[in-house]
């Protein structure tokens, strides 16, 4: 029997991933790659929706391929490739924005934060078009399941009504995926404003863990990281943010259940948890580190990788785009 298809993708818009990417995406897509058709891929043609520098781009494509392999990722049990080594993604982007309302896009939310952080004046078509570029993604691999963030969902059910749309269209093409969202991830936090999103397009440089940085900033980060009024240590996100923020993440790291951990540090104060958050912290970011570092000395080798992906995902995509230009009615050609 087959085995569902997963596909998902990551931007190369930073020199590391930080703890939300780790926890709410990558770590679970190591796990898949067991039980799913693994596909993912850096997502470098999402990445230039807004200004970027050329040699910034390439550095941090192979930086984010590097620290998905170092991760856990295996080529032999996924198929890991860049955007961009596919043309089929924008192709299809193309029949799918023909398909699309203005209205129907303009309702998508990130566009909106994304406009008003930027001006609207200074926010690219591409910009507009971005979810459904990220539709055509999922479509043209006939994904089963997409692993989302909560804050993902709208884009996933964009792609869902145009792939639908399309079938009932053109007749039957696409597969119409479902969310996969972990629940007990969804909200790791900024370490200076637990009331916000762990992110690097908002959050200041004290608020992030990122994968790569060295061991004492790190530390430094989780002990300076705020907290709240009083010194137990309690899961209540009303009213102690912070701690319970903390709580969330060395709960994820070391897969100990939350009400365990705050019966371990019952009278001990917020010190003693601190240092034992850092360590969890460390012990699973250092190996991560240090084989990113291998994999990034040896650029020749990383690219060997990710070819080897792109054409196992071009394979795929050329069926299914093949199939949307007959049922389209663009001419063969010859």
């Amino acid at each position: 029997m087959a085995r569902p298809r997963v596909l998902s993708g990551i931007q190369p818009t930073a020199d590391s991933f930080h703890l939300g990417n780790y926890l709410g995406a990558v770590r679970q897509w190591v796990t898949m790659q067991e039980t799913h058709d693994a596909f993912y891929c850096v997502v470098d043609l999402h990445a230039i929706t807004v200004p970027t520098e050329p040699d910034a781009l390439r550095r941090r494509s192979r930086v984010a391929a590097a620290q998905l392999f170092a991760a856990g990722l295996d080529p032999e049990r996924s198929t890991v490739f860049v955007q961009s080594h596919v043309r089929e993604h924008t192709e299809l982007a193309w029949v799918l924005i023909c398909l699309t309302g203005m209205g129907e896009a303009g309702r998508m939310t990130q566009f909106k934060d994304k406009s008003a952080k930027f001006g609207e004046s200074a926010a690219s078509v591409g910009l507009f078009t971005y979810p459904i570029l990220q539709a055509a993604d999922i479509l043209l691999y006939q994904a089963n399941l997409v692993p989302v963030g909560a804050d993902q969902k709208q884009h996933l059910e964009l792609t869902r009504d145009l792939g639908q749309r399309f079938n009932h269209r053109f007749g039957d093409t696409f597969t119409l995926p479902d969310p996969y969202i972990l629940k007990e991830v969804e909200k790791i936090t900024d370490l200076q404003d637990p009331t916000a999103k762990m992110s690097k397009s908002s959050s200041s440089p004290a608020g992030i863990l990122d994968v790569l940085e060295q061991p004492g900033p790190l530390r430094k980060k989780v002990m300076r990281a705020v907290t709240d009024t009083g010194s137990e240590v309690l899961f209540d996100e009303a009213g102690k943010p912070g701690i319970s923020n903390l709580l969330r993440i060395q709960s994820a790291l070391t897969g100990t259940p939350i009400p365990e951990l705050v019966a371990r540090y019952e009278g001990q104060g917020y010190g003693t948890f601190k240092k034992d958050v850092a360590e969890a912290v460390e012990q699973t970011f250092a190996p991560i580190r240090e084989r990113t570092e291998k994999l990034l000395a040896d650029e020749k080798e990383l690219d060997r990788m990710l070819a080897i992906g792109a054409e196992r995902a071009s394979a795929v995509a050329k069926e299914t785009m093949a199939q949307v230009r007959d049922r389209v009615g663009f001419l063969p050609k010859l």
